[in-house]
């Protein structure tokens, strides 16, 4: 099996553009141990309602807590997760917020770490028996009167990068936040082993920017004609 990075396709002129962000989310953090002040990107999940447990906490409020306090949030919210996923330091929750215009293509990726899709085009996908694809409604308001409809794309972060590709002098992560530095490598390369034998599309778990898909979804979209992403070949070592 293949492997491919989704990125933003700029060569077709699509001017749209998605300005919003998630109803919720947790904390940074302040560690104690490591000293660092942090949060990661990527771990989002549309799909989760924090509704429950919002009174008990200030998930609506961005910025840094104390480790304590931030552990305190993310147990609250560990119930109400889906299966798979995988919460830390600035993980996001519930519907995208805020505006949107422009012409768009059958997908959107004006972020690395964020794919929303048609309706349409999520529902050929479908078909197609593709696995692993989910789609959430959005709270977007669109500036133009022909609007489509889009939906983000929930992405469990699953596998790795191989070893090999990573400084052999990295950081270890902190014994008592798990915060690891790491920089996407030139040339980065996916540790076999760890890639989920049941999805067609997922995020990684230590670099959970990079959007990952198989051959399996690149060829139904190019068969189905969807647009507005490209692929780019990810090699793996097992």
């Amino acid at each position: 099996m293949r492997y491919f990075i989704i990125e933003e396709d700029k060569s077709l002129g699509y001017t749209g553009f998605v300005s919003a962000g998630h109803k919720w989310g947790l904390p940074g953090v302040i560690c104690p141990a490591c000293k660092a002040t942090w949060a990661d990107t990527g771990k989002a999940y549309p799909s989760v309602d924090l509704t429950p447990v919002a009174a008990l906490a200030r998930f609506e409020r961005p910025g840094a807590k104390p480790l304590e306090e931030y552990e305190r949030m993310r147990e609250l919210v560990r119930p109400l997760l889906p299966p798979g996923a995988v919460v830390g330091p600035g993980s996001s929750f519930g519907p995208r917020v805020g505006s949107a215009q422009g012409r768009f293509g059958q997908f959107v990726s004006n972020y690395s770490d964020v794919l929303l899709v048609r309706r349409e085009a999520l529902e050929k996908l479908q078909a197609e028996g593709l696995r692993g694809l989910k789609g959430c409604r959005m709270e977007v308001r669109f500036r133009q009167r022909h609007s489509p409809e889009l939906l983000e794309l929930e992405l469990l972060p699953v596998g790795r990068l191989h070893p090999r590709c990573l400084p052999p002098n990295r950081e270890s992560p902190c014994s008592r936040c798990g915060r690891e530095s790491l920089a996407l490598p030139k040339q980065p390369v996916l540790d076999a082993a760890t890639l989920p034998p049941d999805l067609d599309l997922f995020r990684l778990l230590d670099m959970s920017t990079l959007v990952i898909c198989t051959e399996r979804f690149t060829e139904a979209c190019q068969r189905l004609g969807l647009d507005g992403i490209v692929f780019v070949p990810i090699p793996t070592e097992g």
